[in-house]
């Protein structure tokens, strides 16, 4: 079994919030952007902030309680490298001074980023290739976004999340992974790597530079898959909902959380929402969620967590820690 020893996250400072929105779409109000996504406000990232900027920010937090030379691997999950190459992995180590007989390595997933960095820490600790994985999920959204696309500005936030994870005593949780490459264009950048020859979906009003997301395919490919990836990873576990002490999703939209809390039939007192003032922050919504519950005395030793991420990809997992 493993355990997330030490989880710190960094926002910053630029706040963009519903009231701003509304200067700048006056068709909107702000309570009808809270009303609907469940946020009021998003922090955004400088113009010459990066995600290895922001993710210095939140290991250094780490650090300030735990041993720096005991990590022996990073795990960086994000969309918005640094580079094309080198691995911003390999950069971090630097910038944080660990030793240099560790493992680095990127790897490119959104909202499931966080649970897929989970599993990949199982199985470096399983194969006794590492003791202490610093696993970093860092995201910048809003430098995909144009700046007239109000519907993703309301929803997305920037941020940076880091996690200890260490070998612990205790029951071996299973991981239930799923992939679905057909709606890849529902969730997309299409210009910037090295595909030339693409079409821009006819919905698309912005760049192809710019993110463009189907709201409503998104939801339905969540509606489908959700409830039978949470069924599936209380199967594989031998565990009921009622094992369960704490369900943290990805933090999408409360809309689409409070959709699929009904439909999965979790108990609301079980499911946790906080999103009001960081947005959708990506790959990092579940630390960070699990850090303002821990902040506030939410969590107790022995407690279980059902955690679940979904979306781009289409990529899912989910899985079930121990506190």
């Amino acid at each position: 079994m493993m355990k997330i020893s030490k989880i710190e996250y960094y926002l910053p400072q630029q706040v963009l919030t519903n009231e701003d929105l509304e200067k700048q779409f006056p068709e909107w109000s702000s309570e009808r952007i809270q009303e609907k996504v469940g946020i009021s406000q998003r922090h955004i990232s400088s113009d010459s902030e990066t995600v290895l900027d922001m993710a210095v920010q939140s290991s250094e937090k780490i650090f300030e309680n735990y041993d720096r030379n005991k990590v022996d691997f990073i795990l960086f999950c994000t969309q918005s490298p640094e580079y094309f190459l080198p691995t911003t992995a390999c950069i971090l180590q630097d910038r944080l001074g660990l030793r240099k007989n560790i493992g680095a390595i990127d790897f490119n997933l959104g909202c499931s980023g966080f649970v897929y960095g989970l599993a990949f820490a199982k199985g470096l600790i399983a194969g006794g290739i590492a003791k202490s994985i610093l696993l970093v999920t860092s995201e910048t959204y809003t430098k995909h976004i144009h700046p007239d696309d109000k519907g993703n500005r309301s929803i997305f936030g920037d941020a940076s999340a880091s996690a200890i994870i260490e070998k612990a005593e205790g029951n071996d949780y299973q991981f239930c992974l799923g992939t679905d490459g057909s709606g890849a264009e529902n969730l997309i950048v299409k210009k910037g790597a090295f595909k030339k020859d693409f079409e821009l979906n006819p919905e698309h009003e912005f760049s192809p530079e710019n993110i463009y997301m189907n709201g409503p395919e998104i939801f339905n490919f969540t509606i489908e898959n959700i409830p039978g990836l949470v069924k599936e990873t209380l199967e594989v576990n031998g565990m009921t909902m009622d094992d369960i002490d704490h369900f943290v999703f990805h933090q999408a939209n409360s809309f689409m959380l409070n959709y699929l809390r009904k439909k999965t039939k979790i108990p609301a007192e079980k499911f946790y929402i906080d999103m009001e003032k960081t947005g959708n922050t990506v790959s990092a919504t579940i630390p960070i969620a699990l850090k303002n519950m821990m902040d506030k005395g939410m969590l107790k030793e022995g407690d279980k967590v059902l955690m679940a991420g979904f979306g781009v990809g289409y990529s899912w997992g989910a899985t079930i820690m121990e506190i």
